[in-house]
């Protein structure tokens, strides 16, 4: 007995434990749950497991059972699904469902330096990491029926707003209270480079955002190893609260999921990328960064490109993304990369599923089609013990369709949420096209075509006598079926009108002749409907499309040059070197590298041979001041931003690469904007068109930065808001060294005394480079008063400026900057542009050669960099400096200025090989160059020029082409919108890298 009584005990507080609630019912609750048998169906119960005539038991929010030989419990509700398949319930990984809007910013017309935020919250409002989704989701039905009709079941939701955006949820898609939704409250912490709604000036650019970022989880682990000796912080303790969590970081293209994942790699953290479906362009690259990609399946809709000026605005890239994004999907298949798949930018269930069977006639695999969106995300966030697939004790969240998901004419018929049924078609429609015998009367014989749609039939009946044969109206209402057609009888004319009821597979009923007389009548199955073949288009126009090209612009190609053994013969060498101008000499390059220099060398073994007769060869062009190659933004907005990195945010798709190739260029020394005292960290960078954004990195340069003294650092220019930060003056530039310097200072002396106990700081860290002679000064500079200040503190910090940039007021301090230690890199005869340049001359880049600095010519121009050969060659007029040194001024100077004459600047064997052969004096204006060698690798040669520029035209009218006819097959247009090639200055400012 008390065994007996135990075991009823159990049993009863297993019962209670089940129909628990936390909230009151008004009214008679009723706890039974309603049993649901789905049987005679195909299920897919994840993408390798399908059963065929099988059955699903659903028990309230549950799957009880699955299986070809399951026993259906008593009282269950039946539902015979023959011919229709069950899929589990879709799962989108990034959507803001149930979420409130973002805040939008309320920012004035006055800059904000410092967070507006109340509470003991971090220092930038831009980081948030304690908004809680869970705390913020509420239903929103009308979202989720959207949702509903597209297939999905379960969503992750977070609020898109800001740069660190807080955790996100998963949870399903019924319509019921809050609570019983949640299928995980803390799925995912989230990045992105975006400051949303944020307020403050900084960051102002997407370098400006990753230094955000690092310096983020800088503090967080500092202030988790600091935890009781520091300030409250509720931001730095939900980010470390989030660390365990997996990280979905949102990016806007290929180029930032690399980015992004570089952050990444830094702190150990694998993110899961959200992407913008361009990854396809540099699938390489991305499977080698590890990640988990979000994708969206909306695609660009062609360009309407009639008007053949309008046609001109848009871009090869464009017209090639229209043509190649719906192949996104198939191409991460294809590299191994793991995907899911978002509807977030999806307008309607036409445009998700039309591009979705899109993506699989481009290539992508049925099989990883649904894996993307079931299995996989439910993966990532950890869930796939719930949802993702079919299987007992999950939840009961699955879509019945027509047919197979991912044909073209398939319905989705319901949709099941935690057991609640969703309808959007008619499940127990049959499928009644056929051929029947139908009798009339009992001696009328005819033949009843059905055919069709299986929604829509269409209707015909054939005279057995006569071979006529006339078109029938059936109507169907569950089971009852009425039908009419003419007679075909010239003695009694007019319909025959049916009426009666599917019985089986066949009909029947009573009807009337239209003589009047009553009739019974048969329609019997004969055979199933043949669906006609479909013509196959050997010109299908999804199927034939160009290939990718690196990189993905203008002047891309499908296959990128290599390095070959090449020997240039009897040309003018300028060697740079002691040698001087050696004339009808040759030089081999191989791996890279200048390996011998003379005359009549053998061509024996080699891959290439030059003619160099009456041509020049020179050492690559060296441009120590250069914008070109970066994405969103030049400048932030901090007086001091050290932080910054231009390395960051490398752009290889830039066509100015390509651009100064042809002009000679081999190496580009980029800079931060001058709108800051003390600027960003620049990038060194070797113009390897095609490749990757870190491949185009010199390796093992010294590390430099940007510090800049006049109008643009104290905003003299800037309108008449920007009146709040300081410096304000040149006397309160000076003022921003001399703190910034101190503060490194103690910074250092705080490092040696307790490492663990103080903050790191990636703005002084750079700054303490600087102290250490590990990263060197490149300073923007015009008024002799500022540069004899900039090095009257250098000098009493205990460092060197390495190069005066711009130094337009240089012939007046050349001697104070040759005991300084300082180089000079000027304009050839820029002067008079604004106030500060007024005592400009073009004399000076030939003055202060003579006092004995090294001197070199910069373009802070993208189009001046393709014609720094003319600007060398103008110090010859301005001052009777020699050919040679002139050259030099955009060779081996730079070079030495830069640290890297060791390898480039001169032609010497053992230098790399980077090289410019001339079809005339280098520093005419008639000069042209004919190959640009970086690494031995001929990345610009004017015969390909020439045969790109025919491959583009005939690219080109091949998408204008294929555009027309997708228009005229009646898909929807976009027009062309200009859009304008941003080229950026020492003083370009805007925030476009983080718009709110």
């Amino acid at each position: 007995m008390k065994h007996i009584l135990l075991l009823l005990s159990l049993a009863s507080i297993c019962v209670s434990s089940q129909a628990q609630q936390t909230f009151p019912v008004n009214g008679v609750q009723n706890t039974s749950p309603i049993v649901y048998a789905f049987t005679n169906a195909t299920i897919v119960m994840d993408p390798e497991n399908i059963l065929t005539n099988a059955t699903l038991i659903v028990k309230d929010k549950y799957i009880e059972s699955i299986g070809t030989t399951i026993t259906i419990p008593q009282g269950a509700v039946v539902v015979n699904l023959k011919g229709k398949y069950i899929y589990p319930g879709l799962i989108d990984g990034f959507t803001t469902y149930g979420m409130p809007d973002a805040p939008k910013g309320k920012g004035g017309e006055d800059p904000q330096f410092v967070s507006g935020k109340k509470g003991a919250f971090g220092w930038n409002e831009a980081v948030k990491p304690e908004i809680s989704a869970k705390e913020l989701f509420s239903v929103n039905d009308k979202k989720a029926d959207e949702l509903r009709k597209l297939g999905f079941t379960t969503v992750v939701s977070l609020q898109k707003d800001g740069i660190v955006r807080g955790s996100s949820v998963v949870v399903n898609l019924a319509n019921t209270r809050e609570n019983e939704l949640f299928v995980s409250n803390r799925a995912s912490s989230n990045l992105s480079f975006n400051k949303g709604s944020s307020t403050q000036d900084f960051p102002s650019s997407q370098m400006g955002a990753i230094a955000l970022i690092r310096q983020t989880y800088l503090d967080a682990q500092w202030y988790k190893t600091n935890r009781n000796k520091v300030d409250e912080n509720i931001s730095l303790d939900a980010f470390n609260e989030q660390r365990n969590l997996p990280v979905v970081f949102e990016v806007d293209d290929v180029l930032e999921v690399l980015r992004a994942d570089r952050v990444g790699d830094e702190f150990a953290q694998q993110y899961i990328i959200k992407g913008a479906g361009d990854e396809y362009q540099r699938v390489e690259e991305v499977k080698k960064t590890g990640a988990t990609l979000i994708i969206p399946i909306n695609f660009p809709k062609a360009y309407d490109v009639e008007d053949p000026d309008m046609a001109m605005q848009i871009g090869l890239a464009e017209m090639k993304h229209w043509e190649l994004a719906p192949s996104n999907p198939a191409a991460l298949e294809k590299a191994g990369v793991p995907f899911m798949i978002t509807a977030t930018a999806a307008k309607d269930q036409n445009e998700f599923w039309k591009n979705m069977r899109l993506a699989v006639e481009y290539g992508l695999s049925e099989k990883q089609a649904l894996r993307a969106l079931t299995v996989t995300p439910a993966q990532t966030f950890k869930v796939a013990d719930k949802v993702g697939m079919l299987r007992k004790g999950y939840y009961a969240n699955f879509i019945i369709t027509s047919d197979k998901l991912f044909g073209k004419k398939t319905e989705i018929l319901e949709n099941w949420v935690q057991g609640q049924k969703f309808s959007y078609g008619d499940v127990n429609q049959k499928d009644l096209r056929g051929t029947y015998d139908l009798t009339v009367g009992g001696n009328l014989f005819l033949q009843l075509k059905l055919s069709g749609e299986a929604k829509t039939l269409e209707a015909n009946v054939v005279f057995a006598d006569t071979a006529k044969k006339s078109k029938a109206t059936l109507t169907l209402s569950n089971d009852l079926v009425t039908l009419f057609f003419d007679s075909k009888d010239k003695e009694n004319k007019g319909d025959i009108r049916l009426s009666g009821y599917i019985a089986g597979a066949n009909f029947e009923g009573a009807g009337e002749l239209p003589n009047g007389k009553k009739v019974s009548w048969k329609a019997v199955y004969k055979e199933a409907y043949k669906a006609p073949k479909e013509k196959t288009d050997s010109n299908k126009y999804v199927l034939k499309t160009g290939k990718t090209i690196y990189p993905f612009t203008a002047y891309g190609s499908t296959n990128l040059p290599k390095q070959e053994r090449t020997l240039i013969k009897n040309t003018t060498v300028w060697t740079n070197e002691a040698q001087g101008r050696l004339e009808g000499a040759d030089v081999l390059i191989d791996g890279g590298k200048i390996v011998l220099i003379g005359r009549n060398l053998p061509s024996a073994g080699v891959a290439k041979t030059i003619d160099g007769t009456n041509k020049h060869l020179t050492a690559g062009i060296i441009d120590e001041h250069s914008h070109i190659a970066i994405s969103k933004g030049v400048n932030d907005i901090q007086t001091v931003s050290s932080e910054v990195r231009i390395g960051d945010v490398l752009n290889s798709e830039d066509v100015n690469i390509y651009r100064q190739l042809a002009g000679g260029v081999t190496t580009s020394h980029l800079l931060h904007g001058s709108a800051n005292a003390i600027g960003g960290q620049t990038a060194l960078i070797k113009l390897r068109w095609g490749k990757s954004p870190q491949e185009l990195k010199f390796a093992g340069a010294d590390g430099f930065i940007k510090f800049a003294l006049g109008e643009n650092v104290k905003q003299s220019n800037w309108g008449d808001r920007n009146t709040t930060r300081f410096p304000q003056t040149r006397m309160g530039v000076e003022q921003v060294y001399i703190d910034a310097f101190t503060r490194a200072k103690e910074y250092q002396k705080a490092l040696y005394a307790s490492p663990s106990g103080t903050r790191r700081d990636l703005e002084l860290d750079a700054l303490l480079e600087i102290l250490n002679k590990k990263r060197f000064i490149t300073c923007h500079s015009y008024v002799q008063s500022e540069i004899n200040m900039l090095m009257h503190v250098a000098d009493s910090m205990g460092f060197t400026v390495n190069t005066f940039t711009h130094i337009l007021e240089g012939y007046k301090v050349a001697d104070k900057m040759k005991k300084h230690g300082a180089a000079a890199s000027t304009f050839s005869d820029w002067w008079a542009y604004k106030f500060e340049v007024i005592d400009a001359i073009p004399y000076n880049a030939a003055l202060m050669q003579q006092v004995g600095l090294n001197v070199a010519i910069n373009s802070d121009d993208a189009e001046m960099a393709r014609r720094l050969n003319q600007e060398a060659a103008k110090i010859v007029k301005y001052g009777n400096v020699s050919e040679e040194d002139a050259l030099k001024m955009v060779t081996l100077n730079p070079a030495k200025m830069l640290h890297i004459d060791n390898k480039v600047g001169s032609i010497k064997v053992g230098k790399d090989a980077d090289l410019v052969i001339w079809n005339n004096h280098p520093l005419s204006v008639y000069a042209k160059p004919e190959k640009t060698f970086v690494d031995g690798i001929a990345y610009f040669d004017a015969e390909r020029d020439v045969q790109l520029r025919e491959e583009m035209h005939k690219e080109r009218a091949r998408l204008i082409q294929k555009m027309m006819e997708a228009k005229l097959r009646g898909e929807k247009t976009q027009k062309p919108g200009l859009s304008a090639e941003r080229q950026y200055h020492c003083d370009t400012y805007d925030d476009e890298a983080v718009a709110r």
